[in-house]
This record gives C-alpha cells, sequence and structure tokens, in this order.
C-alpha cells in the first residue's frame, strides 16, 4: 500500500519513518516546498521528492496521503485528496479558522475511504486503559475529569506566530481527549482564562503560556484541563476520572524510578520524559497500524473528521471566553 507524506518537517519525518518501517505500507512520495528538505528526507527511505502533489495525487497506485504541512494548508489538502479519491491522515488541527473546517467537513461528506485526524493520545495505553474503566462502568456515573498537560519546554517564537495559539495548538489534544473519554457532546459550557506568566514576549505574539479551562457537559459531568508551555520537571501528562464508583487515572511516564534506602531512611528520584516525542512515541506507530486497518475494511480506530472540528468548537470558545471573560455555550455535533 504506497504513502505519500506532505510535508518535510519534524511530523512528516516521524510518519515517514514510521511508514518506511512498516511491512504493511510503502514510503512512495515526501512533499515538501522546500525541494532540500524534501529530498533529504526522501534519500533516507528511497522515496521520490517532489515540491508539488500534482503528482502523487494523480497517481493511482498511491492509496493514501499523510498531511504534516503547515496548518494553513491542510483542509486545502484534504479536499484536494478527496477529489483524488486517496484516504487522509491529517495531523491536528484541520485549519485555523473554524469556519473552514465546518466548510471542509461539507466537502467531504458522502467520502467512502477513510479521513483520519491525528490525535495520537488515543492510542496511549494507559489513556485507553482509562477510557475501557468509563465505557465499562467500572466507575460508575463519570461526574468529573481532570487533565493536567505541561509541556516540558515552549515551542520557537516563530512556531508560535502560526500555531493558532496554545487552545488550538496545544489544548486541543486535551479537548479530544476529555470528548473521546467521556462519550460528552451536545451542549457544552466552556469557560477559559490564560496567560503569559512566564514569558512575556509569548504575550506579545497575542499567545499565552499558561491556560485552565472548566467544561461542563450536558450530562452534567465537569472538566477541568490544566496547560502550561513550560514545567522545569520535564513532559507532564496525567487524568484523572472521578466517578460515583471510584477514581481512575493515567500518569507519567519515567526514563528512570531511583530508590535510595540506607539508615538515614528512604529517597526516590524519578525522571519523567523530556517531551511529546518521546512520552508518545510508540503511540504513532500503532496510529499508522490503526489508519491501515480502516484502509483494509475495519472500523476507523483513531479520530475522525467530525472528532477534529469538535475539539477545535471547544478550543476556539476557549479563547472567545478567555477574551470575554463569559462562559460560552458550543453545540457539538
Amino acid at each position: 500500500m504506497k504513502f505519500c507524506v506532505i510535508g518535510a518537517g519534524r511530523m512528516g519525518s516521524l510518519h515517514a519513518a514510521n511508514i518506511a518501517v512498516s511491512d504493511r505500507a510503502e514510503l512512495a512520495y515526501i512533499v515538501d516546498s522546500d525541494k532540500s528538505r524534501a529530498e533529504t528526507l526522501a534519500k533516507r527511505y528511497g522515496a521520490l521528492a517532489v515540491t508539488s502533489t500534482d503528482e502523487p495525487l494523480s497517481n493511482s497506485d498511491i492509496k493514501a496521503v499523510v498531511i504534516a504541512s503547515a496548518t494553513d494548508t491542510h483542509a486545502d489538502l484534504i479536499e484536494a485528496s478527496v477529489k483524488a479519491d486517496k484516504a487522509i491522515f491529517c495531523e491536528k488541527p484541520i485549519d485555523l479558522s473554524l469556519e473552514r473546517v465546518k466548510a471542509c467537513e461539507r466537502t467531504i461528506n458522502g467520502f467512502s475511504l477513510p479521513v483520519m485526524i491525528g490525535f495520537h493520545r488515543r492510542f496511549d495505553e494507559t489513556h485507553k486503559a482509562v477510557r475501557q474503566a468509563i465505557e465499562t462502568g467500572e466507575i460508575g456515573f463519570v461526574e468529573s475529569i481532570n487533565i493536567i498537560s505541561r509541556n516540558s519546554s515552549p515551542p520557537s517564537y516563530d512556531y508560535i506566530k502560526t500555531s493558532g495559539g496554545q487552545f488550538l495548538d496545544q489544548m486541543i489534544h486535551d479537548f479530544d481527549l476529555a470528548l473521546w473519554m467521556s462519550g460528552a457532546g451536545g451542549k457544552t459550557k466552556v469557560f477559559a482564562m490564560g496567560a503569559a506568566l512566564f514569558d512575556p514576549q509569548i504575550g506579545e505574539l497575542g499567545d499565552t503560556d499558561s491556560a485552565h479551562v472548566l467544561l461542563e457537559f450536558s450530562t452534567g459531568a465537569f472538566c477541568k484541563i490544566e496547560c502550561s508551555r513550560r514545567a522545569s520537571y520535564g513532559y507532564d501528562q496525567r487524568v484523572e476520572i472521578f466517578g460515583s464508583l471510584g477514581m481512575v487515572s493515567s500518569g507519567n511516564l519515567h526514563n528512570s524510578a531511583i530508590e535510595h534506602w540506607n539508615s538515614k531512611g528512604t529517597a526516590a528520584k524519578a525522571t519523567l520524559r523530556p517531551d511529546f516525542m518521546q512520552r508518545y512515541f510508540l503511540c504513532y506507530a500503532v496510529e499508522l497500524d490503526a489508519f491501515i486497518d480502516a484502509l483494509e475494511g475495519a472500523t476507523l480506530a483513531g479520530a475522525d473528521f467530525s472528532a477534529g472540528r469538535r475539539a477545535q468548537q471547544l478550543a476556539e470558545a476557549a479563547c472567545q471566553s478567555m477574551i470575554s471573560g463569559q462562559a460560552i455555550l458550543v453545540e457539538l455535533g
């Protein structure tokens, strides 16, 4: 099954590597507007390097495209891939504009091939176990969800300028996680606060480095999400779900966990994974397998287009709430 990867940056390189080692896929094309970057990545895996999608999208041997280019190109590339009858895997977010996302959704209505959005955290084993505990009724009626999401260090200022902001870039993963785990939908109330607490320059760029969001789902359950672009001790990802019959949580993964015992007592030191790539590295390979499964006829196990749109609805509402200081009511279709 031949693939085309669009975008030769960090995420495109990661997806290209996973496709190249898969015994179920073949990496045929790398597309990037930077010819040198495309050639460097393509040479690594024996693929063809091109600067335009024209050739791979018109090639009937290409069955799927992976879109990992700049966010403002995603919706156009999704629509072009639909017209070319290619299955689509697209990194989040779908676009910087929710209206553009909705227009794109109308375009793909009725499309028979898989369209999957890259919310890789769904494929983390600990997160999957939490969701299973909810689905089986192990903790009863879900009353509250608490999510902590702290990056070890902020991205570059150049990245922040075009990222769409902390809610759309970073917290969108947490919005999807909350909806996926809880199964919530319908009318959702969103209240958000954010600030540039530790880096004024991020504030000058119109973004935040620290943000808190409170959601009230139609079931009556609450969800609190805390995000920071910096944690001095490593990449901090925790989820806790509290229900009428108990609580279930997923915690951090560690590079090392050392315990020291002597006559003075005991001491423990655990080192967190330093970034999202190391924390969720295996998830990307599992995510690719799930996409290929869907190509072969299985039910799509990852986030579909509508899930990407719903997460973006919450991100946009959070931004509106932060600016207005008021709670925003969103109807999640």
